[in-house]
């Protein structure tokens, strides 16, 4: 009898340990800080949606730290350090330069970067496969072939233009920052397509009057956006700009064709922030960043404005109408 008690009692002892550590888990408040340009209500609600999915709600055992530069990568050093001190369990990015603030600030919190762009090649991941380090998550192309496809999409649009002004929001002689594409690269791709672009550049919205004035000067008949952050943030003052030099443009976010931008080609954005909550989830439950192969994309959104269209006396051919994801009328 003895040794049947004695059995009974490890076998209770064996189920109540797990038991135990799944409650003291649960009891487990986890706080992340998150590094984001501008208030964007969609898309933090993508992000708190996929963390729900994996069973992390605010106000149980989730304390969400937002943190927003408007548009001012330089803010993003302070918000880092402020993260570190508040001992927060993950850093959660959405742009480069905010990865690069946070993986400056600490090398041992976990950094999820819900969008990058081409992190392999500006040194924020070792790789895509094997990042390394603290540092993983998501990027929201594939380098500079994205901007070939987005040139090819203007030109199917507006055949007869041959001259593209390239818009980056950046540092002179530097093309797509954020994306690491060099301007060589984007140079074939439209030398492929026939074209000719114009580099034109601004750091910030009070260098768009002289930009777009360099576009005129360089007889640009169309326009392309680069990515990044202050692009987004200053995305309605462009589309203005645009319209008043009549001037065909293609975007790399949908929200730019949502303002009144002609057309828009990228990743889905909500998309993104949704999925970031899979790598938070298992970053929270043991997994190493370093160890966890950054995402790229395999699905891209083609947006389409159709009263921009007809503003600037546009007919878009149905070939490029049948590869829209979405039609705004």
């Amino acid at each position: 009898m003895r040794l049947i008690g004695l059995a009974v009692v490890l076998a209770v002892g064996l189920v109540l340990v797990p038991l135990a550590a799944v409650a003291q888990q649960a009891g487990k408040v986890y706080r992340i800080g998150v590094l984001s340009i501008v208030r964007t209500p969609p898309l933090e609600d993508a992000f708190r949606q996929g963390l729900r999915e994996r069973g992390y709600v605010e106000g149980r055992n989730l304390v969400l730290e937002w943190r927003f530069s408007e548009g001012r990568d330089e803010r993003f050093a302070d918000f880092a350090a402020e993260f570190v001190r508040l001992k927060v369990d993950l850093i959660v990015t959405v742009t480069n330069a905010g990865t690069r603030a946070a993986k400056t600030a600490t090398n041992s919190i976990p950094i999820v970067m819900g969008s990058s762009a081409s992190p392999d090649r500006i040194g924020l991941v070792a790789s895509l496969a094997r990042p390394a380090g603290n540092v993983t998550g998501l990027s929201r192309d594939t380098g500079p072939e994205i901007a070939g496809k987005m040139l090819q999409l203007l030109k199917e649009t507006v055949p007869k233009v041959s001259r593209v002004a390239t818009l980056t929001l950046s540092w002179p002689g530097v093309w797509f920052e954020e994306s690491g594409a060099p301007l060589r690269e984007i140079d074939a791709a439209g030398q492929g397509l026939g074209l000719t672009l114009v580099p034109i550049v601004a750091r910030g919205p009070e260098d768009f009057a002289g930009a777009f004035a360099a576009a005129a000067h360089g007889r640009a008949e169309a326009l392309l956006v680069g990515p990044g952050g202050p692009a987004f943030v200053h995305r309605r003052l462009i589309v203005e700009y645009a319209a008043k030099q009549r001037l065909p443009a293609v975007y790399p976010f949908k929200e730019f064709a949502d303002d009144g931008g002609l057309m828009a080609y990228g990743v889905d954005s909500k998309g993104l922030y949704r999925r970031a909550g899979g790598y938070v989830d298992k970053i929270l439950k043991g997994a190493k960043p370093g160890d966890l192969p950054v995402e790229q994309p395999t699905k891209f959104e083609l947006v389409l404005n159709m009263k921009t269209a007809k503003a600037l006396g546009l007919t878009i051919p149905q070939t490029v109408i049948l590869q829209a994801d979405q039609v705004i009328e």
